[in-house]
This record gives structure tokens, sequence and C-alpha cells, in this order.
């Protein structure tokens, strides 16, 4: 006579539990890898092979009156939280919107040797519509010298379907007269790639980015003038900071 036997399955033993756990982290790192490292690269390089340099994308900013502007040199790939996560990370400010008020206390630090973090930057216009955001980081007590780097967000996504944002990036060197409208306003140093460097070295920094990389070549006009009448010059090269994925957190509601 047979009988059947309905006793549990015994539970997997520690070592087979360990092993279970252990092929499961091994699988998930295998997926990182190739998620970070092989399918990420590659769809860059299609995005690049499709839009070698973004050709749709105008090169130099103009001012509210149609002077050329500065040049782009920068672009950061990811949301707005994780562009502002990052450069906030990095130690760079958000500036102040630019009214008679902000105006009038950037010119009295400017004269009183007075610090102001977050002072405005002018309106530069690209996609035919003003800087999205505006960045800078003081150097010293005093806003007539300062890093900063203006946004604008791209119409386009990267395939992925990350946003793009295109930068750019320049130092203040002094205040002065427009050598062009003879406004007051910031003088730049012609140099904007090493303000392009600059910016992307604090970014490193941070330990929110995936990778830079650099699209050589995208200037084919290597050197101008902006709307103050300042000088600039480049090699070409718009560096792009990809930042990690990141959730925006939302605070705790107090009772």
């Amino acid at each position: 006579m047979n009988t059947t036997s309905d006793s549990p399955t015994p539970a997997p033993q520690p070592k087979q539990l360990y092993r279970r756990l252990g092929v499961v982290l091994l699988g998930f790192i295998v997926v990182y890898f190739c998620l970070a490292y092989i399918l990420a690269p590659f769809l860059w390089e299609q995005y690049a092979a499709r839009h070698p340099a973004w050709e749709d994308v105008p090169r130099i900013t103009h001012t509210g009156d149609k002077h050329p502007g500065d040049p782009l040199n920068v672009a950061i790939i990811g949301t707005e939280y994780e562009l502002k996560k990052t450069l906030l990370a990095a130690g760079w400010y958000p500036a102040d919107p630019l009214t008679l008020k902000s105006s009038l206390e950037i010119a009295e630090a400017s004269v009183l040797d007075r610090k102001y973090d977050e002072a405005p930057v002018s309106s530069l216009f690209l996609f035919d519509r003003k800087q999205d955001l505006a960045f800078e980081q003081p150097v010293g007590d005093n806003p007539r010298k300062r890093h900063h780097v203006r946004f604008w967000k791209y119409n386009e996504q990267t395939p992925d379907g990350r946003d793009v944002w295109f930068g750019s990036a320049t130092y203040d060197e002094r205040v002065g007269l427009s050598h062009t409208t003879g406004e007051i306003t910031h003088h730049i140093d012609g140099n904007v790639d090493a303000e392009r460097d600059h910016i992307m070295d604090t970014l490193k920094k941070t330990d929110l980015l995936i990778e830079v990389r650099i699209v050589a070549g995208f200037h084919t006009i290597l050197e101008g003038k902006n709307g103050g009448g300042d000088a600039w010059h480049t090699d070409g090269s718009l560096s792009v900071a990809v930042t990690k994925l990141m959730t925006p957190t939302t605070p705790a509601k107090s009772n």
C-alpha cells in the first residue's frame, strides 16, 4: 500500500540562504555595471551620432537688444532638481532675480566692499527667452569679481529621456562701463575655457556626476565680443556633465 507524505518542505539552510543572497547581489552589480558603464555610454554615442554637436542649438547667446552675448561652453544632463542639487553641493549660489532693489544692492556692495553671494546677473537670451537658471560663486567679499553661469533648458531630451541644459559660464573680473552702451556692467575675462573648466572641476568634487564628456568642435567661430564689448576666445569645445539620478525629497509635515 502506497502512502504519500504531507511533511513540510524543509527551510533553507543558512549556507543556502547566503548563497542565494550572494547570487541576487551579484546580479544587481552586473545589471548596474551594464546600465552605467555600457548602456549609458552607448546611448550617449548614438545620441552624439545623430546630433554631433546639437546642430540646431545657437552657439552664442544674445542681449535683449540683439547684440551678441557670451558663448555657450557647458551643458548639464539631468532634471532641474538634479542640476540645482549638484550646483549647490559644488558651492554655487542661486542668483537673485534682477530687480531695481537687487541692482541697487549689488551697486552698494560693489562700492562699499560688501559681500553679496546671491548678486543678480543680467539677462541674456537663448531659444528666444532669458536664462531659466543662474548661479554664481563669489570671489572674496565683493561682487565685482565672481564666477557665474546661466542655464537654458533645451527643448529636446537625450535618448533615455533626460533633460539637457545649455550654459554659458564666464568670470566677472571687474565692474565698469559697457563699451557698446555706456551702461554700468560687469566685464568678463576673455578666457571662457578657463571658466568652463572651473565649473566642471567644482561639479566633479560633489560625487553627484556619472561622467563628464567633451564635445569637440562645438564652436567653429573661436573668438568674438559680447554685448558689453568684451573680447572672448575658446578652443571650441563644450563640456557636458551628466548627473546621477536623484529623487526630490519632501520635507516632513509638522503637526
